[in-house]
């Protein structure tokens, strides 16, 4: 039976992240990058597991996106991941579903990137279709690639966000993405 839990970085034992490292090493068949890990640290975890084994997972981090001028607290999701010999069975829905409902509850407002803009639809999430950048030192910093994959869910104070804003998330080391 799928069980499912949710909990702090700071509460999850080396064990239980490192099994969740290899979950998502395995998900994106080798392509998960220490400075991927490192964005997936620092916030809330949602870690399904069967039979103690853990089958699927997503994370939310807090961060600072700004709106049309305003900044925003902001649950970003990361490291969204299901065993591969598990897909299909639901468990990648049930995580997110689970990570939604903590961005709903925690944040003004939750952001993603992804390719997968179906799977997310599905629950809430909204395709941003203003052009998006990077808040750094310098200033802002355009990001036309990433027009086309951020994804967020507006939730109680930002429910009026026009989704053709511009958008620009705070520089981090490794993707900003």
């Amino acid at each position: 039976m799928v069980q499912l839990r949710r909990l702090r970085t700071a509460a999850a034992s080396v064990d239980l992240l490192a099994e969740i490292r290899q979950l998502l090493d395995a998900a994106f068949d080798g392509d998960f990058s220490d400075g991927d890990w490192e964005h997936t640290l620092g916030g809330w975890h949602i870690v399904a597991t069967d039979d103690h084994v853990v089958v699927a997972h997503a994370a939310v981090v807090e961060r600072r996106f700004h709106v049309a001028d305003r900044a925003w607290g902001t649950g970003y999701v990361e490291g969204v991941a299901t065993e591969p010999r598990r897909h299909g069975e639901g468990l990648g829905s049930q995580v997110m579903a689970e990570a939604t409902s903590l961005v709903r509850e925690r944040f003004e407002l939750g952001a993603l990137s992804t390719g997968r803009h179906r799977f997310y639809k599905r629950l809430g999430w909204e395709r941003w279709r203003g052009p998006t950048f990077v808040r750094g030192d310098d200033g802002l910093i355009r990001t036309e690639d990433e027009d086309d994959g951020v994804m967020v869910l507006r939730a109680g104070p930002s429910c009026d966000i026009e989704l053709t804003s511009p958008i620009a998330c705070e520089a981090r080391r490794g993707d900003d993405w």
